[in-house]
C-alpha cells in the first residue's frame, strides 16, 4: 500500500470517533494528507495539477489549542516529497526532486468568532500565519541535508459534519530565507517558496465536563446535574412530561404535575398526589384525610361535607343522620326519635288513631278530642256530678270545715279521678258578698284547699289537684237575694288535661 492510500485508510477509520474543536474541547488533533508545490528559479508549480506536474504526496499532523473565539494556536509537523519539472526549461532550469520535513507554530484567526459567523456554524473559515523551520535535500542535485527558516501564510475552511466530526482544508504558502532548494542561483534569482495543500480530519479533546453528562460545561445549561442522570442536548435532566420537575426527581415522569408533589398531579387540589389519592375527584376545598378522601368523623360512610350529622353515625339515605327508631324519619327531624312514628306527626306515633300524636296526647291509648288533648270527652255523668257539687258541698258557717253531708259527693269525685287517670282537677272556691272582700277571698281559698285535702286523703295524687279561691269576684247570681247569695257560695270542679 502506498503512502497516500495508507493515510486515507487511517482517516476513514478515525472519522466515526473524531470531535470538532470548539470552546468546550480546547485541544484538537489534526491528521492530514498533503500536496507540496514549488516556486523558484526553475519555475512555478503553485496550484498546478496537470499531468506535467508531480503530485508530491505527503502527510501532516497538528496540535491546536483554543485561545479565544477568534484565535487558535497550533503546532504542526509535515513530511513528503517536493519536486519540479518545467515543461519548457532553459538550459539552467534542470528538473529536481527531493524530500522535506518541517515544523511550524502558527496562529489561526477564525472567522466563525461571533462577529462574522457563529462559533457553532457548520462552515468555519480561518486565516493562518506562523513561523518554523524546514529540513530538506535535493535527491538529484545536492544530497546533503539543508535547513532554512519558513514563514507560512494562508488560510482554510473547516466543515462541521456534526458535533463530533470536522473536515478541514487549508493552504499554506511557506516563504523561506534561502535560495538553495533548487540548487540554482541566477543573477535575477528569487528566494524559493513552496506551498502545501492540507486535507484532513480534526478532532478535539480535553474539554471540561464537571457533571460528566457528556455535555461540556461550555454548552451545559445545567452543569451541576447529579452524576448518572440522563440529560438532553443542553445538559439538563430529561423532563419527559414538561412539568419542570426532571425525571430523576419526578415520581410521575409521564404525567405533568406539581413541583411540591414531586412532579405528580393533584386533580382535586387537596394536596395528595393522584398516584396516592384514593379519592382523586374530591370537590375543591373539602377537608381530606391522609389517603385523599373526605373526612368522615363518625365513620358512617357519608363524608362530613355531605353529612348533616357528622358526629353521629347515620345512614346514607338520611344524609348521614341516624334513625334510631327505624321509622324512616332521621332523628334530627324526628320529634319522637326513640319510638316509630308517622311522617305527618314528625316521627311520633298515634297509638289510638285519634289524630293526636302520642307525645301530645294525654290519653294515647284512648281516642280523644283535641280540646281535651287527646282524651275522650268528659262524660255527661261526670258533668252532672260536678254540677251537683256546686252547692252540694257544704261548709260550716264562715269556716272551711266540710260538713259530713258532703262526703258522699266528694267520694264520687274520688272515684271519677281514680277511673280517669288523665284527669287533673282544678278546685275553685267562691263566696257571696257578705262580709269584707279580704275575708271572703281568704275564706274561698281555705274552702278550696279543704276540698283538695279531702281528695288527697282519699288517695288522689296531690300533683293532679290545684285549688284556688276567687272570693266574691265571680258571682253567678245577684247577691241582693238570699237565693242569689246561696248560688254564689259554691265549689267548682274543672277537669284539665
Amino acid at each position: 500500500m502506498n503512502l497516500k492510500n495508507y493515510l486515507l485508510a487511517i482517516l476513514i477509520m478515525l472519522s466515526p470517533v473524531l470531535f470538532a474543536q470548539n470552546a468546550s474541547n480546547k485541544n484538537a488533533l489534526g491528521l492530514y494528507v498533503t500536496k507540496a508545490e514549488y516556486r523558484g528559479d526553475v519555475g512555478s508549480g503553485l496550484f498546478k495539477f496537470g499531468k506535467d506536474y508531480k503530485f508530491n504526496l505527503g502527510g501532516a499532523v497538528s496540535y491546536q489549542r483554543y485561545l479565544l473565539p477568534s484565535l487558535d494556536w497550533g503546532l504542526q509537523g509535515s513530511f513528503g516529497e517536493y519536486s519540479f519539472t518545467n515543461p519548457n526549461p532553459t538550459p539552467q532550469q534542470m528538473p529536481f526532486t527531493g524530500r522535506k520535513y518541517d515544523a511550524i507554530t502558527y496562529i489561526n484567526y477564525k472567522l466563525n468568532n461571533g462577529y462574522l459567523l457563529n462559533e457553532e456554524s457548520v462552515i468555519a473559515p480561518f486565516l493562518s500565519v506562523g513561523i518554523g523551520g524546514a529540513g530538506y535535500y535535493s535527491g538529484n542535485i545536492n544530497k546533503n541535508p539543508m535547513f532554512d527558516l519558513i514563514a507560512p501564510v494562508g488560510g482554510g475552511i473547516k466543515f462541521r459534519f456534526s458535533d463530533v466530526v470536522g473536515l478541514e482544508y487549508k493552504y499554506l504558502l511557506n516563504f523561506t530565507n534561502r535560495d538553495t532548494r533548487d540548487n540554482l542561483a541566477l543573477p535575477d534569482s528569487r528566494i524559493d517558496v513552496f506551498g502545501q495543500h492540507f486535507v484532513g480530519l480534526v478532532f478535539s479533546f480535553g474539554g471540561k465536563d464537571s457533571d460528566r453528562d457528556g455535555v461540556k460545561d461550555h454548552k451545559d445549561l445545567c452543569p451541576d446535574t447529579p452524576i448518572g442522570v440522563t440529560v438532553d442536548v443542553n445538559g439538563c435532566p430529561i423532563d419527559s412530561d414538561g412539568d419542570g420537575v426532571p425525571d430523576y426527581l419526578d415520581e410521575c415522569p409521564n404525567v405533568p404535575g406539581l413541583e411540591e408533589l414531586q412532579g405528580c398531579p393533584d386533580a382535586d387540589g387537596d394536596g395528595i398526589p393522584d398516584s396516592k389519592d384514593l379519592c382523586p375527584n374530591t370537590p375543591k376545598g373539602v377537608a381530606v384525610d391522609a389517603s385523599g378522601c373526605p373526612i368522615d368523623t363518625d365513620g358512617d360512610g357519608v363524608p362530613d361535607y355531605l353529612d348533616k350529622c357528622p358526629n353521629a353515625k347515620g345512614l346514607p339515605e338520611h344524609d348521614g343522620c341516624p334513625d334510631t327508631d327505624g321509622d324512616g324519619i332521621p332523628d334530627y327531624l324526628d320529634k319522637c326519635p326513640d319510638v316509630p312514628g308517622l311522617a305527618k306527626f314528625d316521627g311520633c306515633p298515634d297509638t289510638d288513631g285519634d289524630g293526636i300524636p302520642d307525645h301530645l296526647d294525654r290519653c294515647p291509648d284512648l281516642p280523644g278530642i283535641p280540646e281535651n288533648k287527646g282524651c275522650p270527652p268528659v262524660q255527661e255523668e261526670t258533668k252532672k256530678l260536678f254540677t251537683e257539687a256546686l252547692q252540694g258541698i257544704q261548709f260550716d258557717i264562715d269556716k272551711a270545715t266540710i260538713k259530713p253531708t258532703s262526703f258522699s259527693i266528694l267520694d264520687r269525685v274520688v272515684k271519677v279521678m281514680n277511673d280517669n287517670s288523665a284527669y287533673n282537677l282544678e278546685i275553685n272556691g267562691h263566696t257571696d258578698s257578705t262580709g269584707p272582700d279580704d275575708h271572703n277571698q281568704d275564706l274561698s281559698e281555705r274552702r278550696a284547699a279543704s276540698v283538695k285535702q279531702y281528695l288527697t286523703d282519699k288517695g288522689i295524687d296531690a300533683s293532679r289537684l290545684t285549688s284556688r279561691g276567687f272570693g266574691e269576684s265571680q258571682p253567678v247570681a245577684p247577691n241582693t237575694t238570699a237565693n242569689g247569695r246561696y248560688k254564689n257560695r259554691r265549689v267548682e270542679f274543672k277537669v284539665i288535661f
